[in-house]
């Protein structure tokens, strides 16, 4: 079949093939005999035909509507459909030729128009629902909807009580909770308490319209209180009660049915007229209430429902009742809820993976006697079998609430003897979730699981609740406290341990109401299993709590954001052009390199200066921007955009070379300019980048710029990832920002490439060394002026002494500097003279003062005094730490008081959101890296860690920086992605809304490959490339710096599938690493490589490629890293081995985004290994890949040219130097051969690094052993621990030289 496809390709449209004339009996042939039979579309031919550019290449471009047919149309329609189902561009064919489409779609609504009325189904049904979610259609759509009472005829229905009804029961309960969402229809404001309570007052009067009209039928509801009446359950007993006439009479008052002529019969039932009026005038559901009263933990219906939480198995074509994200939103609120349903979906979901792949490997089997236990015939990491539960606190309400304030338990479990499985399970901390489980096997003893089969088909899970861990307990039942000091925590004995874990009120309450005396029993003292998962994923509970927090408080966004963020408005108005407290005049401190510089930054405006003489305008520089200044009855063309540029001299900060200030090095391009000048004023800055293209360092000069211009204002840096915030807080340490305002919340530290610690209690440590610093400072100049007293005992007592010995002599010689100064020629000598201090400068730079001249000494003077000033300055702001003893407030306010620069992930702002209201934290700028990567969600709670001021938001700029070319959001589950659209960002929503962003069209410092590969398939402009060095020569031992290396059949086989979308290639795996090993061999460094995939099931089989081949090799190593493209997104590498795996279907790959961010993780050297023919015919691909064809498909080496190479771009390559390597068994071979006749140089090259590396790590440990004992000094003595025993780095140990072996391998033995 495939190669039917490939041959009809070949001759008709396939870009390399053949092509005969235009056949239209070949569409009419492939519509009826391929794509339809018996009026089924078959999808696997469909996705083989649009994968060969059947649309691009045959349909769209010979359409014609005056002679295309039914067919014709029908297979654009097919194809395009595909394209959406695969969400890829689906338009950009029809775009590059848009003559015939205004044709094309007349004639496509013409052929729907002629289509039978039970097709139409399945739109109207999806298509409902819909409507009513947009503020646009709603207040269209809700009249309509309700004077057709499609809802009261859907809930009479025989469907909706059927067993497969309960699709449409979901999709009907939707539609119902949207025509009656709490909003204005008219205006889109949403509805105030007041108004949401105008429902009594409707009622009301219909009591009183009853007690008119219907005194006697409706006696009861005339006189009962509105809460006793208006509730579905009462309201139904009432209309039940009542004659039909009567009913019909009351619902034609309501408006609900027309007016009926005497001689009419009533054309509608009792029970139609019932539900109709029930449904106009039952209590409206407070949808806070609701939400406040339901649990956050998934159960066993939620987890298995696969009409809210779908399988992997979802096709795209179904329905499903679930939110979706759009483009628009009803209110704050409707976009929270949204946002809470798919979250705490997609949370179940990865939840339902871990529960079934626990329970699996724990193979629970039917106990031969006892029906109720159950025999664990395996075991898992992540689970245990429970051996007790008992409540331990099930308290009262609290007032105005339902369920219990708090509902605590015991659970007792045996941990393992295995040290690392029971510390694991020991180290659980406070609040980490767990779930329990009762299981109910169907297999008996000895039985196997199959998990290719259905989950629920071979084991019952009964009941799943979730558990918050408290604590474990201690042999006398106290929790065991989690910071307790290590030598006071209690030591346990036995394998018995029992942890108090909180349960979720709410659903302690539901199991109650179900059956108060046998559904506690039954359900909590029935469980089996304790199951805990990777606390990296395991945060779903926090980061739902806070969304459930955010809409039970006042939200308050900026009011220049908020409607944007709804998707109204006008996009443009949170530009800083357009807003009303824009900055003419900003200081640029050290962005400009100099003032040519600076002309180049500004290509297209005039720059207007004090004088012409550019040697005379050194920067810094502050720039005022004409444009951005008020111009009143100007004309448009007639406005003056010049720049005005005044150069200033940054004040002295004393004599020390230290104490200079860092500055930019980057010569910024002028779209880089523009958004640096974005981001530093007012209002929403969106910056466009691709790979490559600077955005971390316009990220950190906009930082720098705001802390400089505004040193009283916060600044909040959020990123996606760990690393992405590393990066950032490295080369903010580069520029002139003082070091004690900086923090970084979360965890992740560690991995700064840094010594320094600039975590909580990293920062406190830092103030405490800082403050002992600084007073022995104070105690040196005390000494130079020969002041008796020990004034260096304290901040106070410095104050004190600054106050009157320091700065009354500072004055003092001021005075008298400045009586001289009126003289028209002053004597330096004077200074020299009477300068106070100059005894305590004595390790300054000598001389101080060059007695030459009189203004130049007196700068140097004055800033001296500056550097004087500074250390009792820092000294009053330290003073605090003085008086707050414990190491908890100290942070506290550090974060609150002290930090002007505050960087977490989004994560960490989630899950800490309570905390930081709560202790008072403000900011009023955000500054978001990675925000293409980032849930809606995620992005917008960082907004809100704050309580508004006067009720209104402080914030002032919200700078966002990411690429939405590159890959979304990750979402694990299918059905979520595509359906719901869960994988937009925020930052991606904007660009589609229109909000102006800054492109980064230019970047000096990117390879030749980038322009040549990777840009032109999104990135429409001009890159200049070659400016380093590195980028001027070729990789050695290659001919081409990038190539792609098609790899046949290995053994016979290509892809492989072991578990289902669990993609693997062996050949592929072996070939990557034989490369890696030859580029080892030449001499490239191992962390100077990486080796990525497309799949997670090749990433498995390469780990375990490498540590057959070469992980226990010291002479090899490992990889830096091997991981998949999704992972790897945010991360570099100078060398880059990509496998694309595939050798049937072209797999996800295919989303450009992907591709992106797959080809652009290299800086030097890309080797991509794949199957050519697969790749050649796909249309989204084909700029890329056109281009990598470009070169032999075949890997050519030059093995014997060592690293690093001389030799340059473009140099070419005798013939007789390159090696061709044909597959991969010849690529092992030639790399084993190679190996061995290399080993003794290798052992001697290993030798002498291994020395270099020992003498670096001894002066590391030698530096980490000086701040250790800084640290310690700065502590006091309540903070001071047990030190841990010191490890001797110098003890050698022997190395074994071991050979390659590069024999073949069963495939079945690996990766699975």
């Amino acid at each position: 079949m495939e190669s039917h496809f490939e041959r009809i390709a070949y001759h008709y449209w396939a870009p390399f093939g053949l092509h005969k004339p235009f056949d239209a009996s070949l569409i009419l042939n492939i519509y009826h005999n391929e794509l339809l039979k018996e009026d089924i579309f078959s999808q696997q031919k469909i996705v083989m035909l649009e994968i060969s550019q059947y649309l691009e290449r045959y349909l769209w471009l010979n359409f014609d509507p005056e002679k295309s047919t039914k067919e014709h149309i029908m297979s654009i329609v097919v194809m395009i459909n595909e394209k959406y189902r695969e969400r890829i561009s689906a338009w950009q064919c029809i775009v590059e030729r848009p003559d015939f489409f205004p044709e094309f779609f007349y004639n496509l609504l013409s052929l729907a128009y002629n289509t039978d009325e039970s097709q139409l189904n399945f739109i109207e049904r999806s298509a409902i629902a819909a409507f009513d979610d947009v503020i646009n259609f709603s207040r269209f759509f809700n009249p309509l909807l309700h004077a057709s009472n499609l809802i009261t005829y859907s809930t009479l229905s025989s469907l909706i009580k059927s067993e497969i009804g309960d699709l449409f029961c979901q999709l009907m309960t939707m539609l119902k909770f949207y025509s009656r969402f709490e909003i204005d229809e008219i205006t889109g404001e949403p509805l105030t308490t007041s108004q949401v309570l105008r429902h009594y007052k409707h009622i009301t009067g219909l009591q009183k319209a009853a007690f008119m009209y219907f005194r006697e039928s409706m006696k009861e509801f005339c006189l009962l209180n509105v809460s006793a009446i208006d509730s579905r359950k009462a309201l139904l007993k009432q209309f039940g009660s009542m004659s039909n006439d009567d009913l019909y009479k009351f619902a034609e008052y309501l408006h609900l049915v027309k007016k009926l002529e005497r001689s009419d019969s009533i054309p509608l039932g009792k029970q139609f007229l019932s539900e109709a009026v029930t449904l106009h005038c039952e209590r409206r559901v407070n949808q806070l209430q609701q939400l406040n009263e339901q649990p956050l933990y998934p159960t066993e219906k939620m987890i298995w429902d696969e009409n809210l939480v779908p399988y992997d198995e979802y096709n795209g074509h179904d329905v499903l009742p679930l939110n979706k994200l759009n483009l628009q939103f009803l209110t704050l609120h409707d976009y929270l809820l949204r946002n809470f349903n798919l979250f705490q979906m997609e949370s179940t979901y990865e939840i339902r993976k871990d529960i079934e792949d626990t329970v699996f490997r724990m193979k629970p089997w039917i106990h031969e006697s006892a029906k109720d236990q159950i025999i664990w015939g395996g075991w898992a990491r992540m689970a245990l079998p429970l051996q007790s539960f008992q409540f331990v606190e099930v308290s009262k309400p609290l007032v105005g609430e339902k369920s219990p304030a708090v509902v605590r338990a015991d659970v007792s479990v045996n941990v393992p003897i295995r040290k690392d499985i029971r510390t694991e399970w020991e180290d659980l901390r406070k609040h980490d979730v767990c779930f329990l489980l009762k299981c109910r096997p169907k297999i008996s003893v000895d039985g196997k699981y199959d998990t290719r089969k259905p989950f629920k088909d071979q084991i019952d899970v009964i009941y799943v609740r979730g558990c918050e861990i408290e604590g474990m307990l201690d042999s006398s039942g106290n929790v065991i406290e989690e910071y307790a000091a290590y030598e006071k925590k209690p030591h346990l004995t036995g394998d018995q341990r029992t942890f108090r874990v909180w349960l979720d009120e709410n659903q302690y309450r539901l199991d109650l109401e179900n059956d108060p005396e046998q559904s506690i029993d039954q359900i909590y003292h029935s469980f089996n299993l304790l199951v805990r998962r990777d606390p990296r994923t395991n945060n779903f509970k926090a980061v739902l709590s806070t969304i459930r927090q955010l809409l039970n408080t006042e939200c308050v966004v900026p009011d220049w954001i908020h409607d944007i963020i709804l998707g109204y408005g006008d996009a443009h108005s949170a530009h800083y052009k357009h807003m009303n407290n824009v900055v003419a005049s900003l200081d640029f401190c050290d962005t400009f390199i100099s003032y040519k510089h600076l002309l180049a930054s500004f290509p297209s405006q005039k720059i207007v200066t004090s004088n012409d003489d550019p040697s005379l305008h050194p920067p810094p520089y502050r720039l005022t921007f004409k444009e951005l200044e008020p111009q009143h009855n100007v004309d448009l063309s007639q406005r003056d955009t010049s720049i005005f540029v005044e150069s200033y001299v940054v004040p002295s900060r004393g004599p020390y070379p230290h104490v200079e200030p860092r500055k930019n090095a980057i010569l910024f391009t002028p779209a880089q300019i523009e958004a640096i000048k974005s981001g530093m004023q007012p209002g929403l800055t969106m910056v466009v980048g691709p790979p490559g293209a600077g955005k971390t360092d316009v990220a950190v000069q906009i930082i720098s710029n705001i802390y400089h211009n505004w040193p009283e204002q916060k600044t909040l840096v959020v990123t996606h990832s760990n690393q992405a915030l590393n990066q950032l807080f490295e080369k903010i340490m580069a520029l002139d920002v003082d070091e004690r305002h900086l923090l970084r919340l979360g965890h992740g530290e560690e991995a700064l490439e840094t010594e320094k610690d600039f975590s909580r209690y990293g920062r406190v440590n830092y103030v405490l060394k800082t403050r002992l610093e600084l007073l022995n400072e104070v105690e040196k100049l005390q000494q130079s002026l020969e002041v008796p007293g020990d004034v260096a005992y304290t901040c106070e007592t410095a104050g004190h002494f600054f106050l009157y010995q320091v700065f009354a002599r500072w004055e003092k010689f001021e005075s008298d500097v400045l009586i001289m100064s009126r003289n028209s020629s002053p004597d330096p000598s004077i200074i020299v003279k009477k300068f106070p201090f100059t005894k305590y400068f004595d390790d300054a730079p000598q001389p101080l003062f060059k007695g030459i001249s009189f203004s130049e000494d007196w700068n140097i003077a004055q800033g001296c005094w500056r550097y004087i000033r500074r250390i009792f300055t820092q000294l009053e702001e330290f003073r605090s730490f003085e008086l707050l003893r414990s190491g908890r407030d100290r942070t506290d306010y550090l974060l609150v008081k002290e930090a002007k620069i505050i960087a977490m992930t989004c994560t960490h702002a989630a899950l800490r959101r309570k905390e930081l209201v709560e202790l008072g934290f403000r900011y009023d700028n955000i500054l978001m890296e990675e925000a293409a990567q980032i849930l809606e969600v995620e992005t917008f709670v960082p907004l809100l860690l704050q309580n508004p001021q006067d009720g209104r938001n402080r914030l002032k700029r919200w700078i966002m920086i990411g690429d939405h070319h590159q890959l979304p959001p990750v979402v694990q589950n299918l059905a979520f992605q595509k359906y719901s659209n869960m994988e937009q960002s925020l930052f991606a929503r904007f660009v589609r809304l229109g909000v102006p962003h800054v492109l980064l069209d230019r970047q000096d410092f990117i390879h030749n490959f980038y322009s040549e590969i990777l840009f032109p398939l999104v990135y429409q402009f001009i890159f200049i490339a070659l400016s380093l060095d590195e980028y001027r020569t070729m990789n050695a031992g290659f001919v081409f710096n990038y190539q792609f290396i098609d790899v046949p059949d290995f053994n016979g086989i290509g892809e492989e599938t072991p578990n289902p979308y669990f993609y693997q290639n062996l050949g592929e795996a072996e070939y990557a690493v034989a490369l890696f090993t030859y580029m080892r061999i030449l001499g490239y460094p191992h962390d100077k490589i990486s080796i990525i995939t497309t799949y997670n099931g090749q990433a498995s089989l390469l780990r375990d490629v490498v540590q057959r081949r070469c992980a226990e090799n010291p002479l090899i190593g490992v990889p830096h890293k091997i991981s998949t493209v999704d992972k790897y997104q945010g991360q570099q590498n100078d060398y880059i081995i990509l496998s694309l795996v595939r050798t049937k279907n072209i797999g996800h790959i295919r989303d450009v985004r992907r591709l992106i961010v797959a080809l652009s993780r290299a800086r030097l050297g890309l080797y991509v290994l794949g199957r050519a023919e697969l790749y050649r015919n796909c249309f989204e691909l084909a700029p890329a890949f056109q281009r990598l064809y470009k070169h032999p498909l075949k890997l050519l080496l030059i093995p014997d040219e060592p690293f690093p190479s001389s030799r340059k771009v473009l140099e070419a390559v005798p013939p007789a130097q390159s090696l061709e390597i044909q597959d991969t068994i010849h690529m092992c071979r030639f790399v084993h051969e190679l190996y061995a006749k290399n080993v003794d140089q290798l052992k001697i090259s290993y030798k002498k690094h291994m020395k270099d590396y020992f003498e670096a790590r001894q002066v590391r440990l030698f530096f980490f052993i000086f701040l250790t004992e800084a640290a310690e000094a700065a502590k006091t003595e309540e903070e001071k621990g047990v030190a841990e025993p010191a490890v001797d780095d110098n003890m050698e140990v022997d190395i074994t030289f071991e050979s390659m072996d590069f024999e073949l391998q069963d495939p079945a033995k690996l990766g699975k």
